[in-house]
Parts: C-alpha cells; sequence; structure tokens
C-alpha cells in the first residue's frame, strides 16, 4: 500500500531495495587483514511512483552509496535492487543500458558534474543522442525546450559551464536528467553547495517538474528543513541502516528514534522568541569497519539500556506506517 493514499488503495513500488548491502574493501595497515567499511548494511525500502522518498543522514552514514546502489552506479555486495519487479543485478548489460534511460541522477556539486569543455547543448542532448530519441534539428528543438523548461534562456545552448551561476549549472543538471525522459530521479543533495535563495528556487523547481512529469524522486540531503518541504516520506541513516522512516509530517511531528530527535533539535528556529531544546550527542560516529554490537546507535545514545547493547533492533512498522528500529522507544 502506497503510504501516502487512503487505506486499501494498493500499489506496486517503482523501486524496491531487499537486504541491500555495499561493502569497501580496505587494509588494516601495509601487512594487515583485509577488512571493509559497510557504507550500506541491510537496507529494505520502497519508492512509489510520483512520490518523494527523502533521505537523512549525517556525512558519511551511506546516503550516497544508498542512491548508487539504487542505479546500479555501484555494485551492491549483496541484496536486490527491483525496478517495477526486475532485479538490476539480472539485466545483461544491453538490457541495463536501456534500462538507464528510465533512471537518472542529479549530482550534488554543480561545478564538478558538467564537462568544461562541452557547450551545453551537447551536455543536456548527449543523452539523447546515446538512446536514440532524436537527433539533428528534432535534438535540438528538445534540448532548448528543457533549457526553457528549468528556467534557462535559450542562447544558454551554445555558451560553457563555466559561464553560469552555480544555481544556473544546477539546472542545467537537472535538464540533463530530464532529457531521455526518465521516471525516477536519484537527487544526491542538489542544493546543498547553493545560496539558501536559489536552494528554495531549486526545490520549487523540482516539485513542479513532479507534478507535470509523474517523477519519484530520492532525494539525499543533511539538512532537514528542505527535507521536511520536498518529501512525501523520510528515510533516517545512521551508520549505513535506515533506523526510522514514515511520512514527513509524522517525522516531524513524532519522531520517536533518539537520533532522529537529536537531528530535528538542531534545526534553527526562525524566530528569536522561541526556544528549542538542543539534544547534543556525546562522542562520534562508529567506524563503519567496526560497528558496535547491537544498536549501532548506542554509543550515543542517552537511553542506552543493557539490551541495547546485545541485541540489534529491527526496523518495525506501527501506527501510521511508521518504523522504527529502536527498543526504547518502539512505534
Amino acid at each position: 500500500m502506497h503510504p501516502g493514499l487512503g487505506a486499501g488503495v494498493v500499489m506496486t513500488p517503482l523501486v524496491e531495495t531487499r537486504n541491500l548491502k555495499k561493502y569497501f574493501p580496505v587494509r588494516g595497515g601495509l601487512f594487515g587483514p583485509r577488512q571493509f567499511v559497510r557504507a550500506v548494511d541491510g537496507v529494505d525500502v520502497q519508492v512509489y511512483p510520483g512520490e518523494t522518498l527523502g533521505v537523512v543522514g549525517e556525512s558519511g552514514c551511506g546516503k550516497s552509496t544508498f542512491g548508487r546502489l539504487i542505479l546500479r552506479l555501484l555494485e551492491p555486495t549483496e541484496g536486490e535492487v527491483l525496478f517495477e519487479g526486475e532485479d538490476l543485478r539480472a539485466l545483461p548489460p544491453k538490457t541495463l543500458r536501456q534500462k538507464r534511460r528510465e533512471m537518472q541522477i542529479i549530482f550534488q556539486d554543480p561545478y564538478g558534474s558538467l564537462n568544461p569543455r562541452m557547450r551545453v547543448g551537447r551536455i543536456v542532448g548527449e543523452g539523447i543522442e546515446i538512446h536514440q530519441l532524436a537527433s539533428g534539428a528534432e535534438k535540438r528543438r528538445r534540448v532548448m525546450g528543457l533549457l526553457e523548461r528549468v528556467g534557462l534562456r535559450p542562447d544558454a545552448y551554445d555558451r560553457y559551464p563555466h559561464e553560469f551561476s552555480g544555481g544556473q549549472r544546477q539546472r542545467i543538471g537537472i535538464a540533463r536528467a530530464l532529457a531521455v525522459q526518465p521516471r525516477l530521479i536519484v537527487a544526491d543533495e542538489p542544493v546543498s553547495a547553493l545560496d539558501v535563495s536559489i536552494q528554495a528556487q531549486i526545490v520549487n523547481l523540482l516539485q513542479d517538474l513532479q507534478e507535470e512529469m509523474g517523477l519519484a524522486y530520492v532525494f539525499i540531503a543533511h539538512d532537514l528543513r528542505v527535507v521536511e518541504h520536498i518529501s512525501h516520506r523520510v528515510a533516517i541513516m545512521y551508520l549505513g541502516k535506515i533506523v526510522e522512516l514514515a511520512e514527513s509530517g509524522e517525522i516531524y511531528r513524532n519522531p520517536r528514534h533518539p537520533y532522529t530527535r537529536a537531528l530535528l533539535s538542531a534545526i534553527p528556529v526562525p524566530d528569536p522568541q522561541l526556544h528549542r531544546s538542543r539534544v547534543l550527542l556525546p562522542g562520534d560516529v562508529p567506524s563503519p569497519i567496526h560497528p558496535p554490537a547491537g544498536c549501532p546507535f548506542h554509543p550515543r545514545c542517552p537511553y542506552v539500556e543493557e539490551r541495547c547493547r546485545v541485541t540489534e533492533p529491527k526496523l518495525l512498522k506501527g501506527r501510521n506506517s511508521h518504523a522504527v528500529a529502536c527498543h526504547v522507544f518502539p512505534t
């Protein structure tokens, strides 16, 4: 059942991950044993057509790796990524290449993600050529239309990326992602490098495009204010795992996991007359090479109990489709 629809309304997920893991090998010293960074460590989640799933967490929690695994830009160590029920890992290269037309990405860095030696028209039109959607005058017409749709002037077609501001470059990146008419876009911190006023413009543009084209987004960010504005559901990641998952309004009204509460307490309050009690977490995020036993959050949790140090809590769904992985504050 789609969490954002009424009871009894069933919808098939566009994308589903099952026990998705990605371990990166590292060496423990010159002659030390081979070890692994557990970047993503068993993630089960669904993304439905036309919805935005926000993925939030501290730097290093695995959220960007998770986004790339969905698109199979990285090969999973274990688990499945299903696109309309079809396992992407089982697809031969030619079929996967065709399927990639339906899955695109918007990168975080609007400066480094565009080839400085290519004109904008070629950057945006490259995917159209690769997938043989149009050529010649028709391709140019499509690219010009995309540039206009994302708020750029027609003369952008023949200019180079260095001639644009950061916000304009991100609009070029959005136009490139839209060029092949995808159904899913992974937006990997698409506004974190932009000024606040430009962030709002890009988020509003993404929402308008979603409404027009029925796009599904996986919106990766660390700014919970932006995530609240754009997301239908929010997944909170910590040390490669999802520790809380619920509809956006439910997460912000009724956070259950202590980590989620700490993140929300750090959001600045615009009214100077209001005061929010800040939850300060002790210590640093544990090493993903040697994650703690039991609950991965227990070394920093102010509510830790003995069972938290021994048994890892499962992500269990309760009322309002609110899922939490916590012994102390179950849903």
